[in-house]
C-alpha cells in the first residue's frame, strides 16, 4: 500500500503529525537544514550571477538517502517545513535531492493541531521561489561580508576574527551606547518633596515643580536649603485640582520580538530560551488524555493579525468566565507596523479552552510559564479597557508643589494580564482634595541627585531597538545576540551588554573602513529589499550586484589604509621599574597593554586603560594572596577561560591558581573552596577546587550563610530565592 510522504524539520513535529494523520502518511524529518554553503570556501560564484554552491551538510547523508527512498515509494509528496524563509530553503533543498520538484506540494502548518494539520493538507500550495530567493540573497549577503572582510581583520588585527553583516550593526549600537556613557558628564540637582496634612489629618506627598510659571531647577544644596527656609513658615492652599478619566487599551497579542522582550522582563528568560520553549509549544506537547498537540501558533511572526474564529473563541471565554462587563461591544482591532510581512498570525493559543490550569500538570515549570504568558496576553487583548482616574493637584501660588494620584475605576483587561512597564508617577491614590483647601506643610525633604547616563542595553531593550530600526527579522534576533557574545565582542555584566576592548576596536575599524556595512539605515533598507525580493518585486541578483560594488570599493580602501594593529607600537614616557627603559604601548585582544622596550631581556608587562583624552593609566593588580612556591604576591589575571590567580614574579615563578570566591564547597565532608570558571561557551559558573574528586558545580551565585536545615557552609541565590545545593537537602527560601 502506497503512502503519502510528508517531510518536516523536527522529530517532535514528525511525531505529532504521525499521530494526527495515521497510517496513510509516512512522516519524515530533516532535522533542520540538509544543505548549506561550504565552510572551507566562499561557496558563491560571484562572476556567474552569485550562484550559490550548496552542499549536503556533514552527517546528513543518511537522512538524505532515507528521504530519497521514501519519496520513491510515495504516491504524493508534501513538504511541511516551517512557514518562513529558512523553512522555504529547506523545502527547496529537499525537492532538489528528491528530484521531483513539479510533483511536490508545499504545506504550511501555522498551528500543529489536528484541525490545523488536516486543513493544511487539504489546501496545499506550491514551492515559493520568491521566498527562497530572499533566503538565498540573505545567506549570500552574509557570506560575502564574512568571507571578504574577515581576512582583512585577520591580517591587520588578529587571526580568527570575523565580521557579520547584521551582527556588526548590533555591535555598533552597543558600542555607541558605551561611548555615550563614557562621555557623559553628570550634573547635580536637588528634588524638594513636601509632606502635606489636611484638616482631617490625612497626609500625602508632593514635589516642588515650579516657581510661578517657570519650571524650578535646583542645582546645589545651598539653593535647596534657601528654598526650604522660605517654605518652612509659608501657608499653603490648593490652587488647582485637575481630574481626568482615562481609558487604557489592552496590548495586542504577542509577535516574536515583544514575546522575547516580555519573557525577558517577566520570566528572566533569554531570547534563545524563549524561542526554544516556544518551538516546543508550537510543535506539540503531551497534555494527558488529549495526547500530543501544538499549544500555540507559529512563533516567528511580526504580525498582530488574528483569525476571526480565534477572536470569537476568546470573546466567548471572556463572557463566560468574567461576565459581560469585561467584553467590549466589538472585537478589539490592532494595526500592523508598515514593515510587517503579515505572513502569519500573531502568537496565540491554538485553543483558548486549553487554559494554563488544565496543562499545568503536564508541562515543566518554564514551559508552563511561557504558555501562561502567551495565553493571558491573547485573552487580555480581547478584553475591555482599563478605566483609571488621574488626579493632578497643584499647591501654592508662588512656589508650586504638584501631587499626582491614580485611581483604578475598572480593572478591565488587567484582571488577566498587565505588561511589565516602568513604574508610573501617579501610582498612589490621593485623599479627597478641593481647590482653595488649606494645607499644613509638615515636612520638607531635600534629596541630592545626579543626572544619569543612558543605561546599557539588556536583551529585551536591544531587541526593541533592533526592531524599531528595522535591523534583522523575528527569526534572527536570537542569533544576533548570541554571535556578538560568542565572538567575545560583547560580554554581559549584571544582565547588560558591555563591549569588550576587542569589540570596541572592531567597531572602530568597521566604522572607519566599512561605514556602509555598519550604517543602520543602509542595513534597514537591505532588510526592506529582502522583503521586496520575497514579494517578487525585486530581482535578487541585481540587489546583490549593487551591494557587492560598494563592498569591493570599501575592501580596496581597507587593504591600503588600515594599519596593522598587530605590528603597531607606540613609545611612551612610562619607565619600566625593572630595568629603567621606556615602555611601549601595544594592542591586544583584551585591549592596550605596555611592554618593556628592553624585550626580550626584560619581560615586564602592564595592563592599562586609556581615557577619552588619550592619557594612559596603568592598572595596578589587586593582591589576592601569597604564592605558595616563592612567597611573592598572587594577583588577578584574565585568560581565555576567565579570571585566575598568577604569581607576580612571573616568568621566574609560573605558579597559577583558580580564582577563589571566598566561599566553602557546600558538599558534606568536602574541604574544597568555590572557584570561578568559564565554560567553552563563555558562560561563567562556580565549581569546587577539589574537582575531579568533588564534582560540585552550579550557575547560581554563592551567598554568605549556613543552611538552616543541614548547616552546609554556603548558600546560593537565583531569581530572588535562596537555595541550599547540598545533595539530599533541597532547602529553599524566598529572599
Amino acid at each position: 500500500m502506497t503512502k503519502s510522504l510528508i517531510v518536516v524539520e523536527s522529530p517532535t513535529k514528525m511525531k505529532t503529525l504521525t499521530k494526527f494523520l495515521g497510517e496513510d502518511f509516512n512522516v519524515k524529518a530533516t532535522y533542520g537544514h540538509i544543505k548549506d554553503l561550504p565552510k572551507s570556501k566562499i561557496g558563491v560564484d560571484i562572476e556567474n550571477g552569485f550562484e550559490p554552491h550548496f552542499q549536503i551538510l556533514k552527517g546528513k547523508s543518511k537522512i538524505v538517502e532515507e528521504l530519497k527512498n521514501a519519496s520513491n515509494k510515495a504516491d504524493k509528496i508534501y513538504i511541511g517545513s516551517d512557514p518562513d524563509r529558512e523553512g522555504e530553503a529547506i523545502a527547496f533543498h529537499v525537492a532538489e535531492i528528491i528530484g521531483k520538484k513539479k510533483e511536490i506540494k508545499r504545506v504550511l502548518f501555522h498551528e500543529i493541531t489536528k484541525k490545523g494539520v488536516k486543513d493544511a493538507i487539504k489546501n496545499p500550495t506550491s514551492l515559493n521561489e520568491s521566498k527562497y530567493n530572499a533566503q538565498k540573497a540573505r545567506r549570500i549577503l552574509d557570506r560575502l561580508v564574512g568571507y571578504k572582510i574577515s581576512p582583512v581583520l585577520w591580517e591587520k588585527v588578529s587571526y580568527g576574527l570575523s565580521a557579520g553583516r547584521v551582527q556588526s550593526v548590533a555591535l555598533r549600537i552597543i558600542c555607541d551606547r558605551e561611548e555615550e556613557i563614557l562621555n557623559f558628564k553628570p550634573e547635580e540637582y536637588w528634588t524638594i518633596k513636601g509632606t502635606f496634612i489636611t484638616n482631617k489629618n490625612e497626609s500625602f506627598e508632593a514635589i516642588l515643580e515650579r516657581r510661578g510659571n517657570e519650571k524650578i531647577k535646583v542645582k546645589s544644596q545651598k539653593e535647596a536649603e534657601q528654598i526650604k527656609g522660605i517654605l518652612k513658615d509659608k501657608p499653603f492652599e490648593i490652587s488647582n485640582v485637575d481630574i481626568k478619566d482615562k481609558n487604557i487599551q489592552p496590548e495586542p497579542p504577542f509577535i516574536t520580538s515583544n514575546l522575547q522582550q516580555e519573557a525577558s522582563r517577566k520570566l528572566k528568560f533569554t531570547p534563545k530560551k524563549t524561542m526554544l520553549l516556544a518551538q516546543r509549544l508550537y510543535e506539540g506537547v503531551n497534555i494527558g488524555e488529549e495526547g500530543t498537540t501544538g499549544l500555540i501558533t507559529y512563533m516567528r511572526t511580526d504580525s498582530v493579525r488574528v483569525s476571526t474564529e480565534a477572536v470569537e473563541n476568546a470573546r466567548n471565554l471572556i463572557f463566560n468566565t468574567f461576565g459581560a462587563s469585561y467584553l467590549p461591544k466589538t472585537p478589539n482591532q490592532f494595526k500592523n507596523k508598515k514593515t510587517s510581512q503579515d505572513a502569519h498570525e500573531a502568537i496565540r493559543p491554538t485553543d483558548v479552552q486549553i487554559t494554563p490550569e488544565k496543562v499545568k500538570p503536564y508541562l515543566d515549570k518554564d514551559l508552563f510559564a511561557l504558555y501562561e504568558l502567551i495565553w493571558k496576553r491573547f485573552i487580555a487583548s480581547q478584553m475591555a479597557q482599563q478605566k483609571v482616574r488621574i488626579k493632578t493637584v497643584e499647591i501654592g501660588d508662588d512656589y508650586i508643589f504638584v501631587a499626582k494620584g491614580r485611581q483604578v475605576l475598572f480593572d478591565g483587561f488587567t484582571r488577566v494580564y498587565e505588561e511589565e512597564k516602568e513604574e508610573q508617577d501617579e501610582t498612589k491614590e490621593l485623599p479627597e482634595l478641593k481647590k482653595g483647601q488649606t494645607l499644613t506643610l509638615k515636612h520638607v525633604d531635600l534629596q541630592q541627585k545626579f543626572t544619569q547616563p543612558p543605561p546599557r542595553y539588556n536583551e529585551a531593550t536591544l531587541i526593541k531597538v533592533l526592531e524599531a530600526k528595522g535591523i534583522g527579522r523575528p527569526s534572527t534576533y536570537t542569533t544576533i545576540l548570541s554571535i556578538v557574545q560568542d565572538r567575545n565582542y560583547v560580554k554581559k555584566e549584571k544582565g547588560r551588554f558591555v563591549p569588550t576592548p576587542l569589540g570596541m576596536t572592531i567597531n572602530r575599524l568597521m566604522k572607519e573602513f566599512f561605514p556602509l556595512i555598519v550604517d543602520i539605515n543602509f542595513t534597514a533598507k537591505m532588510e526592506e529589499r529582502l522583503d521586496l525580493i520575497e514579494e517578487g518585486k525585486r530581482d535578487w541578483v541585481k540587489s546583490l550586484e549593487k551591494f557587492y560594488e560598494a563592498l569591493k570599493k570599501a575592501l580596496e580602501q581597507a587593504e591600503q589604509g588600515m594599519k596593522s594593529l598587530k605590528k603597531e607600537e607606540k613609545e611612551t614616557d612610562i619607565i619600566c621599574e625593572k630595568c629603567g627603559k621606556k615602555m611601549i604601548l601595544r594592542w591586544g585582544k583584551n585591549g592596550e597593554y605596555l611592554v618593556c622596550s628592553g624585550r626580550p631581556d626584560c619581560k615586564n608587562k602592564k595592563n592599562v586603560k586609556i581615557d577619552a583624552d588619550g592619557n594612559i593609566h596603568v592598572q595596578v593588580a589587586e593582591v589576592k594572596g601569597i604564592c605558595k612556591l616563592c612567597g611573592r604576591n598572587m594577583i588577578e589575571k584574565t585568560g581565555r577561560y576567565g579570571r585566575f590567580l598568577a604569581c607576580s614574579n612571573y616568568p621566574q615563578c609560573k605558579n597559577t591558581e583558580p580564582y577563589y570566591l571566598g566561599f566553602s564547597c557546600p558538599e558534606e565532608n568536602c574541604n574544597g573552596r568555590l572557584v570561578e570558571k568559564v565554560s567553552k561557551k563563555k558562560k561563567r559558573f562556580v565549581s569546587c577546587s577539589n574537582y575531579p574528586n568533588c564534582a560540585f558545580a552550579t550557575y547560581m551565585e554563592p551567598k554568605e550563610g549556613n543552611c538552616p536545615v543541614c548547616q552546609a557552609p554556603t548558600l546560593f541565590t537565583y531569581k530572588n530565592a535562596t537555595y541550599c545545593l547540598r545533595k539530599d537537602c533541597g532547602w529553599k527560601s524566598k529572599s
